[in-house]
């Protein structure tokens, strides 16, 4: 069996992969180790507009649970940001739906999918030129033997160029030897009921309540809501607590927060666990193999979200492999044109991401309240309403930093900014 291209994971960005070498004539296989679209759920299901347009489709009740405006950022010591965005800025949603509804777009334009098929390994028979080969000649050519499991049965099947999508334990970026994401936040989240203040915005918990990043709520409607936080593994470890796990965090978080405590009906209705890979290899790339989503580190570090920057990172993989595969190159030389462009476009904000990220990270509470006690103001607010994007928080803080309106939030936050850029 031969393919122009194979993608490795069936989820948002792997489908995206796919669909997108399909509209630009390749033969694509689409590969998902289980035995349905969607399932298992690692993610918080909260999406911002942009990553849904990202991925090419309209917002629709077959998918989308709610729609949110804003958020209520709750200090350690309990005040609260209220961040107003004014219109819906994102969608909470079914992502077994959602993931679903992208394949079957991959499927219409000819993508080939292989439910219970898993990826085993590979092998590439080198045809590397030599010190004396003629520039215009092809690097590397051969085919990728891609190793399979279908149904239990071994399988191999031949194709130019394999795009891995198979998430933050991605096996083609171990088969490739290419590098792993810098980090990787666990994070845990249950659905639950629990009385929303107003379900049109979520709820942030930076702080001791989860060491490094940040603790959540995002609601389905005004009873049920998404709980869960994410770790940095390091500072947990520095907490002083006997048991660092995610669990441990949030069993505490929902029983000690006071806002949490008073809304929280106990139980759950569902339960996910997941890592939130941050920080991109320093290769995304290599003959016949391009890594793209989680598997390539690509998840916002300020957020954790991950399918705005996949998806984008997606359409270019799955042009620049069917166009490898159609001139006979699919060298590393070739495909580095796909880690060129994917950074070129979202480099920079990851890079401030991550900056934040570690800043916002290792703040003691007392700094925290401090923080958001400053911009709890007027002008500063609007400017946040105005400027504030999940996709690119680096313009928000541009606009904080040349602010100059709050000595206070200057003491606070003042000499970080000044090093973001």
């Amino acid at each position: 069996m031969n393919y122009d291209v194979v993608v490795v994971g069936a989820g948002p960005v792997g489908s995206t992969a796919a669909r997108y070498a399909a509209l630009h004539g390749a033969k694509v296989l689409l590969l998902e180790e289980h035995s349905s679209i969607g399932s298992p759920v690692g993610c918080t299901g909260l999406l911002s507009t942009r990553a849904v347009e990202e991925c090419g489709i309209r917002p629709s009740d077959e998918f989308v649970f709610n729609s949110v405006r804003g958020a209520f950022v709750h200090a350690p010591d309990g005040q609260c940001l209220p961040i107003d965005g004014k219109q819906t800025k994102a969608y909470v949603v079914s992502r077994k739906n959602f993931d679903r509804t992208l394949a079957i777009m991959a499927v219409e334009e000819g993508v080939e999918l292989s439910l219970k098929t898993r990826a085993i390994g590979f092998e590439k028979e080198s045809s590397e030129t030599g010190p004396g080969t003629k520039g215009n000649e092809k690097e590397n050519s051969s085919p990728v033997k891609l190793k399979i499991l279908r149904n239990g049965s071994p399988e191999t099947i031949s194709t130019s160029v394999v795009i891995g999508a198979d998430g933050v334990k991605s096996r083609i970026a171990s088969y490739a030897g290419l590098g792993k994401p810098a980090r990787i936040l666990p994070g845990i989240q249950i659905e639950a009921p629990y009385a929303s203040e107003d379900s049109d915005f979520v709820e942030l918990f930076p702080g001791s309540s989860a060491p490094g990043f940040f603790a959540w709520t995002v609601p389905l409607d005004e009873k049920v809501s998404r709980i869960g936080l994410a770790l940095e593994p390091g500072l947990a470890c520095k907490s002083g607590i006997g048991d660092k796990s995610p669990l441990f965090y949030l069993e505490k978080f929902l029983c000690s927060n006071p806002h949490i405590k008073s809304r929280y009906s106990g139980g759950m209705l569902d339960f996910v666990v997941g890592g939130i890979p941050i920080g991109p290899p320093e290769k995304t790339f290599s003959d016949g193999i391009l890594l793209a989503g989680d598997a390539a580190g690509q998840a916002k570090p300020t957020s954790g979200g991950g399918v705005y920057t996949g998806a984008f990172a997606a359409k270019i993989a799955g042009k620049i492999a069917a166009e490898a595969a159609f001139e006979g190159d699919t060298s590393a030389r070739r495909l580095s044109e796909y880690d060129r462009l994917w950074r070129k476009g979202l480099a920079k904000e990851l890079e401030i991401g991550m900056r934040i990220h570690d800043y916002m990270g290792k703040l003691e509470d007392n700094q925290l309240n401090d923080l958001i006690g400053s911009l709890n103001t007027p002008s500063l607010l609007n400017t946040i309403t105005e400027y504030g994007d999940m996709d690119h928080p680096s313009v928000l803080m541009r606009k904080l930093m040349f602010s100059g309106n709050s000595l206070r939030l200057m003491k606070a936050f003042g000499t970080f900014l000044k090093t973001l850029f």
